[in-house]
Protein backbone atom coordinates (compact mmCIF):
# COMPACT_ATOMS: atom_id res chain seq x y z
CA UNK A 1 0.00 0.00 0.00
CA UNK A 2 1.39 3.64 -1.22
CA UNK A 3 2.30 5.34 2.06
CA UNK A 4 3.33 9.13 2.35
CA UNK A 5 3.83 10.94 5.47
CA UNK A 6 2.67 14.30 5.82
CA UNK A 7 6.60 15.47 5.63
CA UNK A 8 7.12 14.06 2.03
CA UNK A 9 3.95 15.48 0.93
CA UNK A 10 4.79 19.37 2.11
CA UNK A 11 1.90 18.98 4.26
CA UNK A 12 3.55 19.17 7.93
CA UNK A 13 3.30 22.89 8.39
CA UNK A 14 0.29 23.54 11.16
CA UNK A 15 -1.35 26.87 10.79
CA UNK A 16 -2.12 27.63 14.43
CA UNK A 17 1.97 27.24 15.21
CA UNK A 18 2.69 29.24 12.29
CA UNK A 19 -0.26 31.57 11.81
CA UNK A 20 0.97 33.44 8.44
CA UNK A 21 0.82 29.92 6.79
CA UNK A 22 -3.02 30.10 7.82
CA UNK A 23 -5.60 28.36 6.47
CA UNK A 24 -2.24 25.78 5.64
CA UNK A 25 -2.12 23.23 2.81
CA UNK A 26 -5.60 21.51 2.58
CA UNK A 27 -6.05 17.20 1.21
CA UNK A 28 -6.28 17.78 -2.25
CA UNK A 29 -7.59 14.68 -2.91
CA UNK A 30 -9.20 11.67 -0.82
CA UNK A 31 -7.23 9.88 1.30
CA UNK A 32 -7.43 8.60 4.62
CA UNK A 33 -5.21 10.28 7.42
CA UNK A 34 -3.59 8.43 9.80
CA UNK A 35 -1.93 10.98 12.22
CA UNK A 36 1.44 11.37 10.32
CA UNK A 37 -0.06 9.69 7.13
CA UNK A 38 -2.08 10.05 3.94
CA UNK A 39 -3.20 6.86 2.75
CA UNK A 40 -4.53 7.32 -0.80
CA UNK A 41 -8.36 6.50 -1.55
CA UNK A 42 -9.64 5.81 -4.77
CA UNK A 43 -13.18 6.83 -5.46
CA UNK A 44 -15.91 4.33 -6.65
CA UNK A 45 -19.78 4.42 -7.33
CA UNK A 46 -20.72 2.83 -4.06
CA UNK A 47 -20.71 4.58 -0.46
CA UNK A 48 -17.37 6.29 1.08
CA UNK A 49 -16.94 2.88 3.09
CA UNK A 50 -16.52 0.54 -0.25
CA UNK A 51 -14.38 3.20 -1.76
CA UNK A 52 -10.49 1.20 -2.38
CA UNK A 53 -7.34 1.99 -0.43
CA UNK A 54 -4.39 2.65 -2.73
CA UNK A 55 -6.25 2.05 -6.26
CA UNK A 56 -8.51 -0.90 -7.56
CA UNK A 57 -6.64 -3.54 -5.77
CA UNK A 58 -6.64 -2.17 -2.12
CA UNK A 59 -8.63 -2.81 0.91
CA UNK A 60 -11.96 -1.32 1.11
CA UNK A 61 -11.98 1.85 3.36
CA UNK A 62 -13.72 0.17 6.02
CA UNK A 63 -12.17 -2.63 6.89
CA UNK A 64 -9.30 -0.59 6.74
CA UNK A 65 -10.59 1.38 9.62
CA UNK A 66 -11.73 -1.73 10.90
CA UNK A 67 -8.52 -2.96 10.90
CA UNK A 68 -7.19 0.29 12.95
CA UNK A 69 -9.81 -0.37 15.46
CA UNK A 70 -11.50 2.60 14.17
CA UNK A 71 -15.17 3.68 13.58
CA UNK A 72 -16.74 2.87 9.73
CA UNK A 73 -17.48 5.58 7.25
CA UNK A 74 -21.19 5.11 8.13
CA UNK A 75 -21.24 5.83 11.37
CA UNK A 76 -18.69 9.31 10.96
CA UNK A 77 -20.05 12.55 10.92
CA UNK A 78 -18.95 14.25 7.39
CA UNK A 79 -17.87 17.65 8.54
CA UNK A 80 -16.88 20.71 5.99
CA UNK A 81 -13.69 22.55 6.08
CA UNK A 82 -13.62 26.18 4.87
CA UNK A 83 -9.99 26.73 6.80
CA UNK A 84 -7.50 25.10 8.52
CA UNK A 85 -9.77 22.53 9.29
CA UNK A 86 -8.93 21.10 5.63
CA UNK A 87 -5.36 21.07 6.82
CA UNK A 88 -3.83 17.32 7.65
CA UNK A 89 -1.36 19.27 9.54
CA UNK A 90 -3.72 20.92 11.66
CA UNK A 91 -6.28 18.38 12.29
CA UNK A 92 -3.57 15.70 13.20
CA UNK A 93 -2.27 18.75 15.95
CA UNK A 94 -5.79 19.35 17.42
CA UNK A 95 -6.29 15.24 18.23
CA UNK A 96 -2.59 14.80 19.39
CA UNK A 97 -3.13 18.23 21.91
CA UNK A 98 -6.19 16.27 22.98
CA UNK A 99 -4.68 13.92 25.51
CA UNK A 100 -3.29 11.70 21.64
CA UNK A 101 -6.67 10.86 20.08
CA UNK A 102 -7.18 8.96 17.08
CA UNK A 103 -6.06 11.14 13.99
CA UNK A 104 -7.77 8.60 11.67
CA UNK A 105 -9.97 10.50 9.94
CA UNK A 106 -11.09 10.18 5.71
CA UNK A 107 -10.59 13.19 3.93
CA UNK A 108 -12.61 13.79 1.11
CA UNK A 109 -12.84 17.27 -1.34
CA UNK A 110 -16.61 17.76 -1.83
CA UNK A 111 -18.10 20.50 -4.67
CA UNK A 112 -20.83 22.62 -2.60
CA UNK A 113 -23.56 24.37 -3.59
CA UNK A 114 -24.81 28.30 -2.08
CA UNK A 115 -21.73 28.36 -0.17
CA UNK A 116 -18.56 31.01 -0.15
CA UNK A 117 -15.60 31.24 1.73
CA UNK A 118 -14.87 34.72 3.44
CA UNK A 119 -12.73 35.66 6.25
CA UNK A 120 -14.89 35.74 9.85
CA UNK A 121 -15.04 39.16 11.87
CA UNK A 122 -12.57 38.21 14.35
CA UNK A 123 -9.21 37.67 15.66
CA UNK A 124 -7.98 34.36 16.44
CA UNK A 125 -6.19 33.70 19.54
CA UNK A 126 -3.56 32.03 17.28
CA UNK A 127 -3.49 35.58 16.15
CA UNK A 128 -4.84 35.02 12.65
CA UNK A 129 -8.18 36.04 10.59
CA UNK A 130 -9.85 32.35 10.40
CA UNK A 131 -11.64 31.57 7.67
CA UNK A 132 -15.84 31.41 8.00
CA UNK A 133 -18.17 30.21 5.06
CA UNK A 134 -21.03 32.33 4.13
CA UNK A 135 -24.45 31.99 1.64
CA UNK A 136 -23.52 32.69 -1.89
CA UNK A 137 -26.59 31.50 -4.44
CA UNK A 138 -24.94 30.37 -7.48
CA UNK A 139 -21.52 29.22 -5.90
CA UNK A 140 -20.16 26.21 -6.40
CA UNK A 141 -17.08 25.85 -4.44
CA UNK A 142 -14.70 23.24 -3.56
CA UNK A 143 -14.16 22.37 0.28
CA UNK A 144 -12.63 19.39 2.23
CA UNK A 145 -15.25 16.97 4.05
CA UNK A 146 -13.44 15.14 7.26
CA UNK A 147 -15.23 12.32 8.44
CA UNK A 148 -15.08 12.65 12.38
CA UNK A 149 -16.18 9.95 14.98
CA UNK A 150 -17.84 11.30 17.73
CA UNK A 151 -14.89 11.97 19.87
CA UNK A 152 -13.06 13.69 16.92
CA UNK A 153 -16.16 15.81 16.81
CA UNK A 154 -16.39 16.82 20.12
CA UNK A 155 -12.62 17.76 20.06
CA UNK A 156 -12.77 19.97 16.98
CA UNK A 157 -16.40 21.19 18.09
CA UNK A 158 -14.22 22.87 21.72
CA UNK A 159 -11.27 24.09 19.35
CA UNK A 160 -14.26 26.14 17.09
CA UNK A 161 -15.63 28.27 19.78
CA UNK A 162 -15.87 31.26 17.73
CA UNK A 163 -17.99 29.38 15.47
CA UNK A 164 -21.63 27.26 15.78
CA UNK A 165 -21.94 23.79 14.20
CA UNK A 166 -24.55 24.20 12.21
CA UNK A 167 -26.47 21.38 9.74
CA UNK A 168 -26.62 22.75 6.08
CA UNK A 169 -29.72 21.03 4.48
CA UNK A 170 -29.42 19.53 0.93
CA UNK A 171 -31.77 20.43 -1.20
CA UNK A 172 -30.55 24.28 -0.47
CA UNK A 173 -26.51 23.45 -0.49
CA UNK A 174 -25.97 20.29 -2.25
CA UNK A 175 -22.73 18.18 -1.13
CA UNK A 176 -21.72 16.22 -4.15
CA UNK A 177 -19.22 13.60 -3.32
CA UNK A 178 -16.12 12.95 -6.26
CA UNK A 179 -18.18 9.57 -6.53
CA UNK A 180 -21.60 11.62 -8.26
CA UNK A 181 -23.26 10.81 -4.45
CA UNK A 182 -24.86 13.72 -3.15
CA UNK A 183 -25.59 13.79 0.44
CA UNK A 184 -29.03 14.88 2.41
CA UNK A 185 -26.72 17.51 4.79
CA UNK A 186 -23.25 18.31 6.39
CA UNK A 187 -22.28 20.08 8.89
CA UNK A 188 -19.95 23.37 8.29
CA UNK A 189 -18.98 25.72 10.96
CA UNK A 190 -20.43 29.34 11.26
CA UNK A 191 -18.72 32.34 12.90
CA UNK A 192 -20.16 33.96 15.43
CA UNK A 193 -18.63 36.87 14.35
CA UNK A 194 -20.15 37.31 10.94
CA UNK A 195 -17.66 37.82 8.24
CA UNK A 196 -15.39 40.81 6.65
CA UNK A 197 -16.53 42.94 3.83
CA UNK A 198 -14.89 44.89 1.13
CA UNK A 199 -14.28 48.51 2.06
CA UNK A 200 -15.20 49.59 5.59
CA UNK A 201 -18.69 50.09 5.67
CA UNK A 202 -20.45 48.06 2.72
CA UNK A 203 -19.77 45.87 0.04
CA UNK A 204 -19.50 42.18 -0.79
CA UNK A 205 -17.67 39.62 1.74
CA UNK A 206 -14.16 39.94 1.46
CA UNK A 207 -12.93 36.35 0.19
CA UNK A 208 -11.20 34.08 2.46
CA UNK A 209 -8.74 31.45 2.57
CA UNK A 210 -5.93 33.33 0.59
CA UNK A 211 -2.75 34.60 1.49
CA UNK A 212 -3.28 35.27 5.45
CA UNK A 213 0.15 38.17 5.22
CA UNK A 214 -1.81 40.14 2.42
CA UNK A 215 -5.00 39.89 4.27
CA UNK A 216 -3.66 41.60 7.41
CA UNK A 217 -1.65 44.23 5.32
CA UNK A 218 -4.82 45.03 3.24
CA UNK A 219 -6.22 45.68 7.24
CA UNK A 220 -3.67 47.37 8.81
CA UNK A 221 -3.81 49.93 5.99
CA UNK A 222 -7.40 50.42 6.05
CA UNK A 223 -7.37 51.03 9.61
CA UNK A 224 -5.02 53.56 12.07
CA UNK A 225 -6.45 52.37 15.14
CA UNK A 226 -5.71 48.39 13.58
CA UNK A 227 -2.07 49.85 13.22
CA UNK A 228 -1.79 51.90 16.45
CA UNK A 229 -2.89 48.44 17.87
CA UNK A 230 -1.40 45.43 15.95
CA UNK A 231 0.82 47.08 13.06
CA UNK A 232 3.14 47.83 11.54
CA UNK A 233 3.16 44.58 9.89
CA UNK A 234 1.47 41.34 9.76
CA UNK A 235 4.21 39.35 11.74
CA UNK A 236 3.76 42.22 14.35
CA UNK A 237 -0.06 41.42 14.00
CA UNK A 238 -0.15 37.44 14.78
CA UNK A 239 2.67 38.12 17.69
CA UNK A 240 0.84 40.37 19.33
CA UNK A 241 -2.65 39.21 19.01
CA UNK A 242 -1.34 35.69 20.15
CA UNK A 243 0.57 36.83 22.95
CA UNK A 244 -2.37 39.40 24.29
CA UNK A 245 -5.90 38.00 24.27
CA UNK A 246 -6.95 41.21 25.31
CA UNK A 247 -4.94 43.16 22.47
CA UNK A 248 -6.96 40.50 19.72
CA UNK A 249 -10.62 40.91 21.37
CA UNK A 250 -9.41 44.84 21.47
CA UNK A 251 -8.85 44.44 17.64
CA UNK A 252 -12.00 42.19 16.93
CA UNK A 253 -13.80 45.22 18.14
CA UNK A 254 -12.29 47.72 16.26
CA UNK A 255 -13.03 45.85 13.02
CA UNK A 256 -16.81 46.06 14.22
CA UNK A 257 -16.92 49.41 15.14
CA UNK A 258 -15.12 50.57 11.91
CA UNK A 259 -17.41 48.67 9.42
CA UNK A 260 -15.62 45.76 8.33
CA UNK A 261 -17.86 43.40 9.54
CA UNK A 262 -21.31 41.54 8.17
CA UNK A 263 -23.20 39.83 10.71
CA UNK A 264 -26.19 38.48 8.06
CA UNK A 265 -24.42 35.44 6.71
CA UNK A 266 -27.44 33.69 5.47
CA UNK A 267 -26.72 30.18 6.66
CA UNK A 268 -28.61 28.11 9.01
CA UNK A 269 -28.61 29.59 12.38
CA UNK A 270 -27.62 27.40 15.09
CA UNK A 271 -29.98 25.76 17.10
CA UNK A 272 -29.07 24.50 21.04
CA UNK A 273 -32.04 21.83 20.90
CA UNK A 274 -30.97 19.95 17.36
CA UNK A 275 -30.54 15.69 18.26
CA UNK A 276 -27.08 14.71 18.31
CA UNK A 277 -24.94 14.79 15.51
CA UNK A 278 -26.38 13.32 12.24
CA UNK A 279 -23.84 10.47 10.49
CA UNK A 280 -22.90 9.36 7.01
CA UNK A 281 -25.35 6.74 7.40
CA UNK A 282 -28.07 9.24 8.08
CA UNK A 283 -27.10 11.50 5.71
CA UNK A 284 -26.98 9.36 2.67
CA UNK A 285 -29.43 9.62 -0.66
CA UNK A 286 -32.22 7.61 0.15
Amino acid sequence: MTRWTLTALGLDVVPSLRPLTYPGRPATGPALLTGPELLPLTPGPMPLGGWRMDGADGPPLDPALAALGREPADRRHPVLAVGSNASPAQLAHKFAAAGGLSAVVPLVPVRVGGVAVGCSGHIGRHGYVAAAPYAAPGARTTLVAGWLDGHQLAVVDATEFNYRRVLLPGDRFPVTLPSGERLRGAYVYVSKWGVLTGPPGGGPPRPGGGDQGTLLATLLAGSARLRALLGPGPRDWVERAAADPERGEAGTRILAEEGWVERTVGLPAYDPAAPGALTYGDLRPL
